[in-house]
């Protein structure tokens, strides 16, 4: 095999400068607010969210109402079953075909979402690296097998040091992708990543983030988990377990799904489960809000109540509008 010829994978372009992006934490408002936007400004919504693009995750993910999408058109919403992998570049490849359609009817596309990989696919555009080599793939299985994954990630080390450093040990599969990049193009994953971004890191679009102080929006988060069960996230997940058996990775361990799961498998008492899930979703946005203070073009709108969701609303409003 030639490896250097599979450094020429082809990669997906940032967005047009004239894009805007709404960011923010779980839980600080983005859907509604993004619903008041797009009416004011004539535009279509493409959510960017990883787990929403799976079928029947509903209740987990606050996807938006049926009457909100009446309102507004909502894209890559219940687009996959969740018992398939939905990649970055499938998503990429979906969002920026959204982008064109909605552009070509005469509106404009605002990208709604907090996945970090999604989003950062977004502003820089994306190198997705050559396709998965499975007999690789086997052979990595059996070294964690007979090794562990801590002799694989100390190979990781020598291999790609920036990326051994940033993953965690436990994170087997990245680090067997970061390993595999490596071997089939003789170039570590995290030095085509950079360079990838440097090109593109002049090219972003309008790039706005909802920021709630920390302890206001630990509330928030409290709410929503407890609406989430008071709704039926409970029976959600069992329908799903019910019909598929099975979900996929990225589906099962989903914040909120996760725990659910552990409940209805293992007896985890509900209360118990409750506050795992509210646990790991404060994680969540802190995760979430120290990955947004990395963007250097992102301007962050500070909200406080209910009452400043909607002045800030308005001040996005006026600031987007042609």
């Amino acid at each position: 095999m030639e490896h250097s010829a599979l450094f020429g994978t082809t990669a997906f372009p940032p967005l047009a400068e004239n894009a805007i992006v709404l960011t923010g934490p779980t839980a600080s408002g983005k859907s509604s607010v993004a619903i008041s936007i797009a009416e004011h400004i004539n535009a279509e919504i493409v959510s960017i969210d990883s787990i929403a693009v799976y079928q029947g995750m509903d209740i987990g993910t606050a996807k938006p109402s049926a009457t909100d999408r009446v309102r507004v058109p909502h894209h890559l919403l219940d687009v996959v079953s969740p018992t398939e992998e939905f990649s970055v570049a499938n998503y990429l490849t979906r969002a920026m075909h959204c982008s064109n359609e909605i552009i070509a009817r005469g509106k404009r596309p605002l990208f709604v979402g907090g996945t970090p990989m999604y989003l950062k696919g977004l502003l820089y555009g994306f190198d997705p690296g050559p396709p998965a080599d499975w007999e690789f793939r086997r052979a990595v299985e059996a070294d964690i097998a007979a090794y562990g994954i801590e002799a694989l990630h100390k190979r990781l080390q020598q291999v790609d040091p920036l990326s051994a450093h940033k993953l965690p040990a436990t994170d087997t599969r990245r680090i067997t992708r970061a390993l595999e990049v490596a071997y089939l193009t003789g170039v570590p994953i995290s030095h085509r990543q950079t360079q990838h971004e440097h090109l593109n890191a002049n090219r972003t679009p309008t790039l706005i983030a909802l920021s709630w102080p920390r302890e206001t929006l630990h509330q928030r988060i409290q709410q929503r988990v407890e609406s989430m069960f008071q709704v039926g996230l409970v029976g959600e997940v069992q329908s799903l377990l019910d019909q598929h058996q099975a979900l996929s990775r990225t589906a099962a361990t989903a914040v909120g799904y996760r725990e659910v799961i552990a409940h209805l498998c293992n007896d985890i008492p509900i209360n118990e489960t409750k506050q795992r899930v509210l646990f790991h979703t404060r994680q969540l946005a802190r995760r979430q809000e120290t990955w947004f203070r990395s963007l250097p073009t992102l301007q962050s709108i500070e909200v406080t109540s209910e009452q400043s969701l909607v002045t800030a609303t308005e001040q996005i409003v006026k600031q987007v509008s042609p």
